[in-house]
């Protein structure tokens, strides 16, 4: 580490220069200390899948997919039947869960461009995207340093590819990232399987001092491509409601299998009981390869298919094998659960919007927070007919309890939905229960304040009403 690294590194982290340097120290060598830290600090192993949708698992009700590791993972643990993540899409989601905080404090609100699809559709400027997470933030692999750990990025990263934005850049020690756009390798390797094998080296040769690997595999996302034999298998299988894709299926089976081989590898290695293992999408599924009946919508929506993700978490003797947790939890609670986890004490000056959730986990408590926020001010494109001219186009929702509110900026209309009563939000009950849509609608206007979200207003010069009209006529004779 250069001066001037370290010197950034320091005003980072908080760390003191004696600290970093008993770190290097431990880093340097495995002896006895190491060892009892060990005992003392949990390993994390974030398993991080792309595009999955809520119930793309037999454990969450698929009767086509086949999960058997993923399930006996789940009756080991806790499920949690009302997770979300932070966006409809990939990099926000992943910039949330890094930096521990909601989309308006870093800018990363899309991928890509806000401007996505054709112009004269467009009835606002939307609000600029950031493409990397801002080297200024200090990243969850940062922050665990403090509490000597050592940590892996393997797969998808996605805010950032050149320095400083890099993971390797970011806190991570091993990274290994894909360099094709395939789920095959050059040499044929299935993308899934290489990334499994490079965790599995990563595990071994850390077994004896704390880590956190960071698994964030890139199926189930497009292109969707599986291994032959097993594409096979459910060409031969009866599909099961709207779940009938073989070749997605055989994707959420190579899925699963890497699931399985990582769990018997902490086994194998007696790592089970100081491991805690998470099992997280990164927003809901793709409506073209599978279905997120009976929830709303899909990936790049803020109704619940798009942001209501899987979610599972074991740890061998602190979480109730068999449990679920119905609390709404969100991507930015995981940076605060870790640092609790590890020991670890939050990096001065870093502002965290998340809440622990260890109190859900081990079942001694709950959470303490009005409401959790989503701010999508871009425009996303659809992907097929049923979805009309777009998939979203700029919004941001708020849920509270089992209400949940939509507000879309291009008009200001609003949609309220009771989750209790209606998961799939076919009932908007906005004009039958105006007061509670005004309090919803309150608290979600005050939390952009106090993370200055910005609204997009600007009138786009070059939007053509007739043409959205058309779009929307072509729509219903679909």
């Amino acid at each position: 580490m250069s001066k001037q690294t370290r010197r950034e590194f320091l005003k980072k982290t908080g760390l003191t220069a004696a600290s970093l340097g008993a770190l290097s120290i431990s880093a340097s060598c495995v002896g006895s200390s190491e060892k009892r830290t060990a005992k003392r600090r949990p390993n994390v192993v974030f398993i991080f899948i792309d595009d999955l949708g809520w119930r793309d698992l037999s454990c969450f009700g698929s009767r086509y997919y086949e999960t058997p590791n993923i399930d006996k993972l789940a009756g080991e643990g806790m499920v949690f039947t009302s997770a979300y993540s932070n966006a409809p899409n990939c990099a926000p989601t992943r910039a949330c869960l890094m930096s521990g905080q909601y989309s308006p404090r870093h800018g990363v609100y899309t991928v890509g461009s806000p401007e996505r699809g054709k112009t004269r559709l467009r009835k606002l400027i939307p609000i600029p995207n950031k493409t990397n997470l801002d080297s200024k933030i200090v990243t969850i692999p940062e922050a665990l340093k403090s509490a000597g750990y050592t940590s892996a990025c393997i797969g998808k990263w996605h805010l950032g590819d050149k320095g400083p934005f890099r993971p390797e850049d970011r806190g991570f020690d091993v990274v290994f990232r894909r360099t094709r756009r395939s789920h095959f390798m050059a040499d044929g390797e299935y993308l899934t399987d290489r990334l499994t094998n490079e965790s599995l080296k990563f595990i071994e040769r850390n077994r004896d001092r704390p880590f956190f690997l960071y698994l964030a595999h890139h199926t189930v996302h497009t292109p969707i491509q599986a291994k032959k034999d097993i594409i096979e298998k459910y060409k031969k299988k009866k599909p099961s409601g709207e779940h009938n894709n073989p070749t997605y299926a055989a994707m959420i089976e190579s899925m699963d299998q890497s699931v399985g081989t990582v769990c018997d590898k902490l086994d194998e290695l007696g790592l089970r009981d100081n491991t805690l293992v998470f099992f997280f999408s990164d927003n809901g599924g793709y409506a073209n390869a599978t279905s997120m009946t009976p929830l709303r919508g899909s990936k790049g929506m803020l109704y619940e298919g798009g942001i209501r993700v899987p979610m599972i978490a074991r740890w061998q003797g602190k979480i109730k094998a068999g449990s679920s947790c119905d609390v709404p939890v969100i991507g930015i609670d995981f940076y605060p659960t870790f640092l609790k986890m590890a020991g670890a004490p939050k990096p001065s000056g870093h502002l965290l919007d998340g809440q622990s959730i260890v109190p859900l986990l081990t079942q001694g408590g709950g959470l303490k927070r009005k409401a959790i926020f989503w701010h999508f001010p871009a425009y996303l494109e659809p992907y097929n007919k049923k979805q009309g001219p777009w998939r979203t186009t700029p919004a941001g929702a708020v849920r509270q309890g089992n209400w949940k509110l939509i507000e879309f900026f291009e008009d200001g209309k609003i949609e309220l939905y009771n989750l209790k009563d209606d998961i799939g939000e076919k009932n908007d009950l906005a004009n039958a229960m105006p007061a509670k849509a005004k309090e919803l609608h309150t608290l979600l206007i005050e939390w952009r304040k106090s993370v200055n979200a910005p609204v997009p207003t600007e009138k786009n010069p070059k939007y053509d009403p007739a043409a959205r009209l058309e779009k929307k006529s072509s729509k219903s004779k679909t």
